[in-house]
């Protein structure tokens, strides 16, 4: 087994690239608890809590990241983390303001959608019933 200094971690959102690149260490939290993960550590799969995501990356630099629930993947010296929502900070103490608004902003253009979606919906039955009441 060779042994790493590094780990490949990919961050991924349904339809974007959040993170990409090198980390010394991960912090996350899974549903029983926080966890910590080095570049040698043992293989293994779980899924995420709404939390924090910490990333070292090799030139000590620390990344923040705001996520909603996911998948984390570890896997030789890559790590696949797959989220519904996620966002980066600078800090800590910026980072909570910018997730309470960002996922804000994120739910109510679903509620849009949702809406709009219904309606659809709606009117496709109305046609078909009318068109029912076509037939002889």
């Amino acid at each position: 087994m060779s042994t790493a200094s590094q780990m490949q971690v990919h961050l991924r959102l349904p339809s974007s690239v959040l993170f990409d690149g090198a980390a010394t260490r991960l912090r996350a939290e899974a549903e029983d608890g926080g966890f910590g993960i080095l570049p040698n550590h043992v293989d293994f799969v779980t899924a995420l809590v709404p939390s924090v995501l910490l990333l070292s990356e090799p030139d000590g630099r620390e990344r923040f990241f705001g996520i909603d629930e996911g998948l984390l993947v570890k896997k030789g010296h890559a790590v696949d983390v797959a989220v519904h929502r996620g966002i980066e900070s600078d800090d800590l103490d910026s980072l909570r303001a910018r997730v309470v608004r960002s996922f804000a902003e994120i739910e109510d253009e679903e509620r849009v959608a949702r809406t709009a979606l219904s309606r659809l919906e709606a009117e496709m039955v109305r046609r078909f019933a009318s068109l029912r009441k076509m037939q002889p």
